[in-house]
């Protein structure tokens, strides 16, 4: 990340912000974070890769992955009731760098999660299953925050990184309900809701039927 990864009404957020935050120490701990995506990005397309030559299969449909705004962090520190600085960001904000991962069937979620943990340079640090146990709404995602060291030139960093990873379907429920949610303000009807959980139920019910036939094919294949 360079100044200009920086828009410029968060440019002026940093001018106009206390001595504490600098301008170039936020610049050089969002490259931190955007290093530390990048190391679980290429880690994740290895594997990917791995299995495509063993076994001329990709258990990764794709992946996406994002920096939090400086805005949002800010509002993130404040809420807390934090003074805006760079280790109350460090220390405070876990979930800046994401990646989201979209896997083909449910079973590779599982597996990709045990081949990425296993590595040595991985360390876990909190773990969600919203898959076996979904939250009220119907989401369903595997939630795993990770720490990996960046090596710069000055030393070693461990970067926390925020991963998602779901199935194509869990992908297409969550992407319209949060859509919705932002259309309405965040107050979504009941009936809605209800209708909404209604359809994530079908998806849970859908990706179990598809790995099953996968496992099928796979069965009459062996």
């Amino acid at each position: 990340m360079s100044e200009m990864d920086i828009s410029a009404s968060e440019y002026e957020i940093l001018l106009n912000s206390s001595l504490e935050l600098k301008i170039q120490d936020i610049l050089d701990q969002m490259m931190i974070y955007r290093s530390g995506i990048r190391e679980i990005r290429t880690k994740l397309e290895v594997l990917d890769d791995e299995f495509q030559t063993k076994y001329s299969y990709n258990p990764i449909h794709h992946i996406e992955s994002r920096l939090k705004t400086l805005k949002s962090i800010m509002d993130k520190i404040k809420e807390k009731n934090l003074e805006v600085t760079i280790d109350n960001i460090r220390n405070n904000v876990t979930d800046i760098a994401g990646i989201r991962v979209i896997c083909n069937y449910l079973d590779d979620i599982y597996r990709l999660e045990g081949l990425l943990l296993s590595q040595s340079d991985v360390t876990l640090l909190r773990r969600r299953d919203y898959i076996k146990i979904p939250k009220p709404s119907g989401y369903q995602s595997l939630h795993l925050l990770v720490e990996v060291p960046i090596f710069l030139s000055n030393g070693v960093f461990p970067t926390p990184v925020e991963i998602q990873i779901r199935t194509i379907a869990m992908d297409f429920w969550a992407s319209l309900e949060h859509k919705l949610k932002y259309k309405t303000d965040n107050e979504v009807a009941e009936d809605l809701r209800y209708r909404l959980k209604i359809c994530a139920k079908a998806i849970q019910e859908l990706d179990t039927e598809m790995q099953n036939i996968n496992n099928a094919i796979a069965d009459r294949n062996s």
